[in-house]
Parts: structure tokens; sequence; C-alpha cells
């Protein structure tokens, strides 16, 4: 079905004598973001009237910060005819974006552009750098980063108390080296629970295991979920509501470190704040 409306929407659109916008040395003047965290940098970096079109994602609070600003752009959903509807000279996604979609722009001759995940705060530095030269932007990008730098050194002049840290998520997964959320940590001066064990990327952290690590703070995202899943049966388990009591339990928006910008500061803040507090309260 997507592949039978993309043809329809290409062979009309050539049928009426238009045809995709070619790569130029220039700046492009009509981006489309096809992922909520290349949506963010483009909005935060994109000149005035630059930016078309963010994924429908980007309006989404839980997930984005500039859930608002989103607003003022078109939304799409990835789907090849609507983003070759609207005729990109630049395209820009996520490496785990759908690759059926960006197969058929790059074959179609639209310029896409993707990014991978941030791991640490170079990478983080490096997409802002790379996206503000893809948007004839270096300017802002310089900026941007020097707001990230300053903000860390904000971080690494106060110390912050010797506490361990766990990130524990639905279905018993938690994040370790290589992970944002991971750097997140370290920048908030603070020692991951998945350092200590070994843990690389997003793995199962069996809640046996969380227990015996008994960690200082446990960290979970924003959102509660009233209705039953199985993936959140690890938050009602007796040993999990034990260790994850209110004096170490620490919510943090999924939105602050899903996607690295300035803003992935604000989750190492809150996370300092937290620790400041349960150290204060074991005095």
């Amino acid at each position: 079905m997507f592949i039978a409306r993309a043809i329809v929407a290409v062979s009309l659109t050539i049928a009426a004598g238009i045809s995709p916008a070619r790569a130029t040395d220039a700046a492009p003047s009509r981006v489309v973001s096809m992922n909520v965290c290349t949506d963010q940098l483009a909005m935060l970096l994109a000149a005035e009237g630059q930016l078309h079109s963010v994924s429908h994602l980007a309006g989404d609070p839980g997930v984005s910060v500039l859930a608002d600003e989103a607003g003022r752009y078109v939304v799409n959903h990835g789907l090849g005819e609507e983003i070759f509807l609207m005729q990109p000279d630049l395209v820009i996604a996520g490496t785990f974006t759908t690759r059926a979609t960006i197969d058929m722009l790059r074959r179609l001759g639209f310029r896409v552009e993707e990014f991978a995940p941030e791991g640490t705060f170079e990478g983080v530095r490096a997409n802002i750098r790379r996206m503000g030269e893809l948007l004839g932007r270096q300017q802002r990008a310089d900026e941007l980063i020097a707001e990230l730098d300053a903000g860390l050194a904000e971080l690494a002049r106060e110390p912050a108390p010797p506490l361990s840290v766990a990130i524990y998520s639905a279905n018993s997964y938690t994040s370790g080296d290589g992970s944002l959320s991971n750097a997140v940590i370290e920048a908030a001066g603070l020692q991951s629970i998945a350092d200590r064990l070994g843990i690389v990327g997003v793995q199962r952290l069996p809640l046996e295991e969380l227990v015996l690590a008994n960690p200082d703070l446990v960290v979970l995202g924003e959102r509660t979920y009233d209705r039953p899943a199985l993936a959140h049966q690890n938050f009602r388990h007796p040993a999990f509501t034990a260790i994850a009591s209110q004096d170490r339990l620490v919510r943090i928006p999924d939105r602050y470190w899903i996607c690295g910008a300035p803003f992935t500061l604000e989750a190492a803040r809150l996370l300092r704040d937290a620790a400041n507090a349960h150290a204060e309260a074991a005095r």
C-alpha cells in the first residue's frame, strides 16, 4: 500500500512537470526533518523560513523539548509520497528512520542526510556542528556548542556527592557505556551502576541484579502508566518498590535525554539536584 501510494504521487507530480530539487553549494532553503532528534537540532539552528517540515513526534511534549515550537512547521509522518510533494532541497533523518522512505527519496534524486544517535557529549557537539554546516548556520552551531560547554563546565565546578545511579525502564532495561543517558550521569558527577556491571549500550538488567547493586538513586522516566502492561511489571514487583523507595526515586522527563542538544544539560542538572537532596537528607 505504501509503495502504491508513493508511485501514484510520484507519477502525478512528474506528469505535472515537478522534479526533485537538486543539491547545490548554496544553503538549503526548504528543509524537511523526519526524526525527532534532527527535528530539534534543525529548529535550534535553522534560519527563519529555512525549515519547512518536522516529524509528528516533534510536537509530542513527552519526547520533544521543543514541542510548542514544532507547531510553526508543517508536520510529516515519514511517508515518501508526502515528503516528495513538499519538494525539499534537503531531507534530514536519523539512522533508524524508515529505510524504505529514505531509499525511495534517494532513488528519486533527493538529498538525504542521516544523523546517528548521540552516545556522548562529544557526539552531541559533532551533530550540532554537522547540522550547522548542512544548513549554512555554522555561527549558530558554534553558539550552541559554547552553551553546551558552559553548562558542562558549570556542573564540573561543583563537586557531586559520591552516589551511585541506576536507570531503570520498562521490561527491565537500563543504559550503560555508549549511551547518552550514561554520559548525563557522568556529567552530573555520579557513578552509574552500569559501569560497575560492565553494561554497554542498552541492555536488560534483571531485577535481582538491580537489588544486589543497591544503587543510591533509581531513575525512571516522567511518565506513569495507570493501565496494566507486562512491560511495566518490573515496576510493581515488591523488590523494586522496596529498593526504589521515595528517597531513592528520581523522575527525569525522557525528553531531556532522548536527543542530544544543550537542553540535555537539564537532565544532568535535575539528577545533580536529586543527588544533593538525597545526600542532605541522609546527614
